[in-house]
């Protein structure tokens, strides 16, 4: 008999599910001080995480979620406050003790919400945060994260390191104090439901360890909305003919992708600008025509950017196209799934190569329409088998 879950209630403003619902607990605080949470994709869907609580407590606050923050407006507007000067709280060389030195007048304080690994890499990869003046601190108490285990005894919660900087930033330590009820309402609830299902095994971990078995990766059924399937064509010369030119390399002619939680597809044909290989048209599926018709390289990026999300997983088969789009500057999310290796490592899948689709609406021109759709139809038998 098929196991059978009933979906859980889930609190549409903490997002937990209701029956350790922390709302009750918060109590909303006014700051001149401007938060400004920014979240590493992967940290979005931990259910004990503290970012989101942290800005459901603090009104002048707002939580951000991605990996790539040069060309946000929305960090642009809230670093170009002349009123309240942006600053970075996060530990490293020439860092500044907020706690004994705190800076004069309101501030921006930019706080990135992750594991170390994660937030190491959002402050080294994006110049716009480690250009900024540098704050840090020294707890002055060990954490009260019992249920997630720190790289260090002096490491905090993010919500725990927000009531230390900003008592120290605005004083009234009694007041940002508050902000503790939801976290260790949170946390005792979680140590409750561990010790009653505690040797009992609960239906999440029957679950996991069922996709595990599978062979299936976890982001492939927890993260199913974010799923983004993408396929690429090029100008590509056959490997004699590089030999013999090194200059003949391949060239991105085609980018397609559609997110099947959604129906979403996008399809843009780049005018090739070097000679075309004799085979391109044949590989393809477009005639010359079509493809000196395309747009540029600056268009295709230009227009990807507003459909890519930074939350996207990016599906491919093989790791050739998703790497052409790269090397032509275009922009991919951080997660990424390579499904050809995915299914060939999952012994019940029965994939073992990208062959025809089955009959559905098409998704874009030439050749790209079939590897998508075939894409997409690897992705939702994976999704099915493990669950």
């Amino acid at each position: 008999m098929q196991e059978s879950i009933v979906p859980r209630e889930v609190c549409d403003r903490c997002r937990r599910p209701a029956s350790v619902c922390y709302c009750a607990h918060i109590t909303p605080i006014e700051t001149k001080t401007r938060l400004v949470l920014l979240q590493h994709p992967r940290e979005r869907d931990v259910a004990i995480g503290t970012a989101r609580m942290a800005s459901l407590c603090l009104r002048n606050s707002d939580l951000h979620v991605g990996a790539h923050w040069g060309d946000s407006p929305a960090l642009a507007r809230a670093l170009s406050d002349p009123e309240r000067p942006p600053i970075l709280l996060y530990p490293g060389e020439g860092a500044i003790d907020i706690m004994r030195e705190p800076p004069p007048g309101p501030v921006t304080l930019v706080v990135v919400d992750g594991t170390w690994a994660q937030t190491k890499k959002l402050v080294k990869t994006n110049p716009v945060l480690s250009a900024l003046p540098r704050y840090a601190f020294t707890p002055p108490r060990p954490s009260e994260y019992r249920i997630r285990k720190e790289p260090h005894e002096s490491c905090v919660a993010t919500i725990e390191a927000l009531v230390h900087v900003l008592s120290a930033l605005e004083g009234d330590p009694a007041r940002f104090s508050k902000m503790l009820l939801p976290f260790r309402a949170m946390i005792d609830s979680q140590l409750a439901a561990e010790a009653r299902f505690q040797g009992a095994g609960s239906r999440h971990q029957k679950r996991r360890a069922r996709i595990r078995r599978m062979g299936v990766p976890r982001v492939m059924t927890e993260r199913q909305a974010d799923l983004l399937c993408v396929v690429a064509e090029a100008n590509a010369w056959s490997y004699r003919e590089r030999a013999a030119n090194p200059e003949l390399r391949d060239e991105l002619v085609m980018w397609a992708a559609h997110r099947p939680s959604t129906g979403e597809t996008f399809s843009f044909i780049v005018a090739p600008q070097r000679e075309l290989a004799p085979s391109t048209t044949m590989h393809t599926g477009i005639d010359e025509a079509t493809l000196r018709a395309g747009g540029s390289l600056e268009e295709l990026h230009a227009a990807w950017r507003t459909f890519v999300r930074d939350t996207d997983v990016i599906c491919s088969w093989g790791r050739y196209e998703p790497n052409l789009f790269e090397a032509s500057g275009g922009h991919l999310p951080e997660a990424r799934l390579d499904l050809r290796h995915v299914a060939k490592s999952t012994p019940k899948s029965g994939v073992r190569t990208l062959g025809e689709p089955p009959p559905s609406p098409a998704f874009t021109a030439g050749r790209a329409d079939r590897k998508l759709r075939g894409l997409c139809h690897v992705a939702s038998s994976l999704v099915a088998l493990a669950s």
